[in-house]
């Protein structure tokens, strides 16, 4: 069946949801999602970032959607017309979501281990406002040990219930998951038991700002200011494929490896995450390759660069000759006399 979104027109199989053509696709014309995890059975249709609005229903019926619909949960059909980027209608949807989400959502990007790599930040960039309408207390939770090296923060929570999606797919005993109702919701364990299972790490990767962050990494360093390569190492209980976050020869952290889509493409252990900190126990692949705009990039070069040169008037940047030779104490002579007096005389200072 085709499908075309933003006029860009693709082919694709029965089942596949808008947001999966989109991807397809690539480029501008991909909604934001930050609940939906393709890795995951069952999520989407929680956040409503990835609205698209459906101009013709198919070639059999070709009335237009009335609602803007989730494009993460509404599949396609023959002869599909969606708008995602291009519409005005949805661009003012993701703004009102976006700013729904910041409403109890913290200012702690300049504490937040997230920062740099967070899904909502890169949202809020596009479809923040700079003005903030809610004037109610926001609701604030203490930080939460839901584990020895898992702490939650749910003042940052979104309730994406990804973390909930992980522990149901990843592990025998799910022990946390939603509480409460409507504006009380929250995420946290059940009769404050302690997260304790091979896979919980995997809930960090996951979430989308910084509600989950890692203990033993946590206010060590920005994540900028660390050198990310590929590697992996023999592991009994999941791929070890992962990626190292180094700081000269000290790892730092270790992750899954994500795809562009900030997506974890295999989950890891525990053991890997957290207990294998030493270089001897990789075998580093190379750089790990991010998008160009991604502030992980900023300012690494792997690679040979050119030397940059710049084509200007003489004296633009390094002044007129006489003057540099004035202004250099090594260039004059003191031996050499002005009316016979020496040039370094108090007489002549």
């Amino acid at each position: 069946m085709k499908v075309t979104i933003d006029g860009q027109e693709i082919e694709v199989e029965a089942g596949t949801t808008i947001l999966q053509a989109a991807r397809m696709i690539g480029g501008e014309v991909v909604p934001p999602a930050m609940c939906y995890y393709s890795k995951l059975k069952g999520t989407g249709g929680k956040c409503r970032c990835c609205l698209v609005d459906v101009s013709k229903g198919s070639e059999a019926d070709p009335r237009p959607m009335p609602k803007l619909m989730a494009s993460c949960v509404t599949g396609c059909q023959d002869g599909m017309e969606v708008a995602s980027k291009s519409s005005d209608r949805v661009r003012d949807a993701r703004n009102a979501v976006t700013e729904f989400l910041l409403i109890n959502h913290p200012l702690d990007c300049p504490v937040c281990d997230q920062a740099g790599e967070c899904d909502l930040q890169n949202l809020s960039f596009e479809h923040g406002k700079l003005q903030q309408r809610f004037i109610e207390e926001k609701r604030t939770f203490e930080p939460e040990d839901i584990g020895d090296k898992i702490q939650l923060h749910m003042n940052r929570c979104i309730v994406c219930q990804r973390c909930v999606e992980v522990a149901d797919q990843l592990t025998d005993g799910r022990v946390h998951g939603v509480l409460n109702r409507g504006d009380h919701s929250q995420i946290s364990t059940c009769v404050s038991a302690a997260i304790d299972n091979e896979f919980s790490g995997n809930m960090i990767d996951v979430c989308p700002v910084g509600a989950l962050t890692d203990k033993t990494f946590r206010f060590k360093s920005r994540v900028w200011f660390n050198k990310p390569f590929d590697a992996h190492r023999d592991c009994p209980t999941c791929c070890g494929k992962t990626t190292l976050w180094m700081f000269g020869n000290e790892i730092q952290r270790v992750t899954a490896r994500k795809d562009v889509y900030h997506e974890v493409e295999e989950f890891i252990c525990n053991t890997c995450r957290f207990d294998k900190k030493e270089v001897a126990d990789w075998v580093i692949e190379g750089p790990r390759k991010f998008e160009k705009d991604s502030v992980i990039n900023q300012n690494k070069y792997f690679g040979k660069t050119d030397t940059v040169v710049i084509n200007t008037e003489k004296g633009i940047l390094q002044g007129r000759e006489i003057d540099r030779v004035k202004i250099s104490m090594s260039d004059i002579d003191y031996n050499e006399k002005i009316d016979g007096n020496p040039v370094n005389s108090k007489q002549n200072g």
